[in-house]
């Protein structure tokens, strides 16, 4: 448990004791604390990927080209100081519909699994969190993830740091082709901690569901990681993370396919909803990186989680005729 986080339960414990707002409780803390109780501004250099994803998953070459294209970009990630990199859905193949379908390309239907190269994606993964660990670079990316027979497999994001898997986020709100005939869905948001700031994850359509953001600000993220895998909705998600970011006062960090930057390029989104950085919007593989911070002074986040509160409520007037009557001057 972070120290900043720490300071947050004490600062909302005070403000439940003595009834205050959440702001106001916070600026006792920073007139009254000595330096070494305020909360501490911990950053973390963030690289975001638009890598060259593949669709046969029964294409060994594609799949080795994958793995190395992922793997030259975690070089030059960790080349710019970057602590963690992020990249899209399916970086290492996001199987398509009617090459999966059983049924024929025509007529898509239930994704056949045992076409894909399974054994060549584990070599893979497993190359590509030895050189996180070499490197001492947090990667995040998109992979299928095979279940037990029957059961169809999770599309997800995968989190490594030091060789190993510290956690895996699989996509919950699936698209209406991928719970009828592809993927299982995922049921739990996932975060995890890099150098004190908190992650969430999202993936797929995700960005269309602003209660998904919601929660991961209840549970005091610093920055979400959106992966998509999306040519005709990618400039609308990339609109709908900076308002994301904008309404939820964190960063956000935008990860599409290289051949789909064209119309919507990765980039990473500052709180206040600009882009803080973009990858070349030319469709080559490239990363983009910026220095993200948990900016504990910023008043607007815990302002915004106190107007949830209920403060309006004691100001509202419901005697007066010239608030309850909407016809007139």
């Amino acid at each position: 448990m972070t120290q900043n986080t720490n300071f947050k339960r004490r600062v909302r414990a005070r403000a439940a004791r003595t009834g205050e707002s959440y702001t106001a409780a916070l600026r006792h803390f920073h007139r009254s604390a000595p330096d070494d109780l305020a909360p501490e501004t911990r950053s973390v250099r963030l690289a975001v990927a638009q890598s060259t994803v593949h669709d046969d998953p029964r294409d060994i070459g594609k799949l080795r080209d994958s793995g190395l294209e992922m793997r030259r970009l975690m070089r030059e990630a960790r080349q710019a100081g970057a602590r963690l990199l992020h990249f899209p859905e399916g970086a290492t193949c996001s199987p398509n519909k009617r090459i999966m379908s059983a049924g024929g390309r025509e007529n898509i239907g239930p994704a056949d699994w045992d076409w894909f190269e399974w054994a060549v994606l584990r070599e893979e993964l497993e190359a590509t969190t030895a050189l996180a660990r070499e490197l001492g670079l947090w990667t995040v990316f998109g992979s299928v993830h095979q279940l037990s027979q029957p059961r169809r497999p999770h599309s997800s994001l995968h989190v490594s740091d030091r060789g190993e898997l510290v956690t895996r986020y699989d996509e919950r709100m699936l698209s209406n082709t991928k719970i009828s005939f592809m993927y299982t869905p995922g049921s739990i948001p996932v975060t995890f901690e890099v150098d004190g700031l908190r992650f969430g994850c999202t993936l797929g359509m995700e960005a269309h569901f602003p209660e998904i953001f919601i929660d991961y600000e209840r549970r005091d993220v610093d920055c979400v990681l959106f992966s998509t895998n999306s040519h005709v909705d990618g400039p609308v998600f990339a609109v709908e993370m900076q308002g994301h970011a904008a309404s939820n006062n964190y960063w956000a960090s935008f990860s599409v396919p290289a051949q789909h930057s064209l119309t919507a390029p990765s980039g990473i989104v500052a709180p206040g909803g600009r882009w803080a950085a973009q990858c070349p919007a030319d469709g080559t593989p490239a990363i983009a990186v910026a220095d993200i911070d948990n900016n504990p002074g910023d008043p607007a986040r815990p302002w915004r989680r106190t107007a949830r509160t209920g403060i309006y409520q004691p100001h509202m007037v419901e005697d007066d005729q010239r608030s309850n009557d909407r016809g007139m001057f």
